[in-house]
């Protein structure tokens, strides 16, 4: 019996990816290495300090910066990645998310958000639907990132909730692999072919239907 969904946030909730993309592009560019589109695709779903080496490798730079060096960057990223986050509204849910939340939340179904980012609770209250969770991972408190399943055990943990009992919602890979990994059923948001591990997939957020989930989860 399904008792709790935990959620990702970018690309699942909400779609920030267009901040991160300015903002690292921007620190990209002062370092005078080129990221583009394409390149930023990699950067989902994972933590800023690995989204950050990726950067790096792309320009050459492992080698080229220490430790506190590279957290500085990483904070100078988050920086101007806050500033643009204040302009997310509730208008910014993606399709269909508002009715999603609204039906879990009226058959008591627990929620905790498993996102990568230190800045989900505040995008969650520019949102409006701050009150709606029970719980958030703090992505401070993890030894390891997604595809890792550390988030989404610790996400069941919080709800204390078994993983059985529970139900990951990603649009990422490696978020699908970790959702996997932790032993909770697996819903994917994306393409086919990058969903293809997940449980049950859809190809956008209009098409999550609790009851259709819960269905299939429950088989």
């Amino acid at each position: 019996m399904i008792k709790g969904f935990i959620f990702d946030l970018d690309g699942v909730l909400t779609d920030t990816a267009e901040y991160h993309y300015l903002a690292w592009k921007k620190l990209a560019d002062r370092l005078g290495i080129q990221l583009d589109r394409k390149m930023n695709e990699q950067l989902k779903g994972i933590s800023r300090m690995d989204s950050l080496d990726r950067i790096l490798a792309i320009g050459n730079q492992m080698d080229r910066y220490t430790l506190e060096e590279k957290e500085k960057l990483a904070d100078e990223k988050n920086e101007d990645y806050k500033e643009l986050i204040l302009e997310v509204t509730p208008n910014d849910l993606l399709p269909g998310i508002a009715n999603l939340l609204a039906d879990l939340r009226a058959k008591d179904i627990r929620l905790a958000l498993a996102s990568a980012s230190k800045n989900g609770p505040v995008i969650m209250e520019r949102l409006g639907i701050a009150d709606m969770f029970d719980t958030v991972v703090d992505p401070a408190t993890l030894a390891k990132g997604k595809p890792d399943p550390e988030i989404f055990i610790k996400g069941a943990q919080q709800l204390k909730l078994k993983p059985i009992e529970c139900v990951g919602v990603e649009d990422a890979q490696a978020g699908i692999e970790s959702i996997n990994a932790a032993g909770i059923f697996s819903v994917g948001v994306g393409t086919k072919e990058m969903m293809k591990e997940a449980d049950y997939a859809v190809t956008s957020t209009q098409e999550l239907k609790l009851e259709e989930i819960l269905k299939r989860a429950n088989q």
